[in-house]
């Protein structure tokens, strides 16, 4: 609830005071570029119809007032008065006293480990998924906040992964194909294709952008090992942070390169720091595979040695089984990675049997858009 509103420096600010004590300031012209009325919002998308050019650069508030527990301003030189409603405010102020270490991420993200995760893996049903709005949410939002799930049930033949994607997007289709085959080759182009194990890594660092998801469904798993392994990319760097906070500043300020040359025709690069933050600081992206790490020349001759044993210290951390979350996958059972936040490993497996994965590749955006309109949808229910 909204108790008062204070005008400041001569109609360039105001001040919000909340029931409690809280109190947010907001500036006149942030205020008048989110107007919520129908001649700067579209009724039907909710998206801008003026450009900041259309705005008078001497903006201020001329009045303000609560009314019916809404903010009321009005705006000189436009002489435009505008209605904000408190719980938009509220949920859109960036009035903030805290500071936000490197590193940081949003209340949404759980991080995890081995101890925290390995007997309670987020899982669900595709036919309850496909069927059930409220099924197809928790999974979705368990990808969310863990960055990785398992799906249960899907037909073991070729071309199922499809469905996983269809629940919320679209596949991305890369030079590997609409989905590729996981399953020992002679001459593979990638070694992903043979009984080798795997290290926990992040795939396509070599593209930009890299694909933010990426499913792996089971047809056929006979072998002997072959076990399907996560980790979670943004708890390991916040254990490189903890014990070595310079190690952590140059593998996440200076960039590595990455490429891939393993296919006629194709020669892909790219040049991102293994962790990535955004301007605020924000832990967004880890970027990690040995197999595809091009020569590091972006890194000063003074800080290479720190580079590389932070670097070292990095992988000791994935490799670490105290991070690993372990499952084997069964024929009709699939898992999808946030591509940008979670490794996956892969352990030897014998030569006799079978094991017959296929992959694909996803985009988060359809996956978060899907999960805001089902949680749009369950909270106009509710109201």
């Amino acid at each position: 609830m909204l108790t008062h509103a204070l005008i400041g420096d001569e109609g360039k600010t105001i001040e919000l005071g909340w029931q409690g004590g809280r109190r947010t300031r907001f500036h006149a012209m942030w205020l008048r570029d989110n107007a919520l009325d129908d001649k700067t919002r579209s009724a039907g998308n909710g998206q801008r119809l003026v450009t900041i050019l259309d705005i008078p650069a001497e903006t201020r508030i001329g009045a303000a007032a609560i009314k019916g527990g809404a903010l009321e301003v009005s705006f000189v030189p436009e002489g435009k008065t505008v209605s904000f409603p408190a719980q938009w405010l509220s949920a859109n102020a960036y009035d903030r006293d805290e500071l936000r270490e490197p590193g940081w991420t949003g209340d949404i993200i759980q991080r995890w480990t081995k101890a925290t995760m390995q007997n309670s893996v987020p899982r669900a049903s595709y036919k309850a998924a496909f069927h059930g709005r409220g099924v197809l949410r928790e999974w979705l939002s368990a990808v969310r906040t863990y960055g990785f799930a398992v799906m249960d049930g899907l037909p073991a033949e070729s071309g199922a992964l499809c469905k996983v994607s269809d629940l919320f997007g679209y596949i991305r289709e890369t030079n590997y194909g609409r989905w590729f085959e996981v399953r020992a080759e002679v001459n593979p182009n990638n070694l992903a294709y043979t009984n080798l194990g795997l290290q926990a890594h992040t795939d396509n660092p070599y593209r930009d952008p890299v694909p933010t998801l990426q499913i792996l469904a089971c047809i056929e798993n006979t072998v002997e090992g072959g076990e399907s392994s996560v980790v979670d990319g943004f708890a390991a760097a916040a254990a490189l942070q903890a014990e070595n906070p310079e190690g952590f500043r140059l593998l996440s300020s200076c960039p590595a390169r990455f490429e891939y040359a393993g296919s006629s025709g194709v020669r892909l690069q790219a040049k991102r720091p293994m962790i990535e933050l955004g301007p605020d600081g924000e832990l967004i992206c880890i970027r990690f595979n040995n197999r595809s790490l091009a020569p590091v020349v972006d890194v000063p001759f003074a800080d290479m040695d720190a580079y590389y044993a932070a670097y070292r210290r990095f992988a000791e951390l994935i490799e670490d089984p105290a991070f690993e979350v372990t499952f084997k996958l069964q024929p009709g059972q699939a898992f999808i990675v946030d591509n940008t936040r979670v490794m996956h490993a892969r352990k030897a497996f014998s030569g006799t049997g079978k094991r017959w994965l296929q992959g694909c590749y996803a985009d988060k955006d359809g996956l978060l858009s899907t999960l805001a309109a089902i949680e749009h949808s369950f909270k106009e229910a509710a109201e």
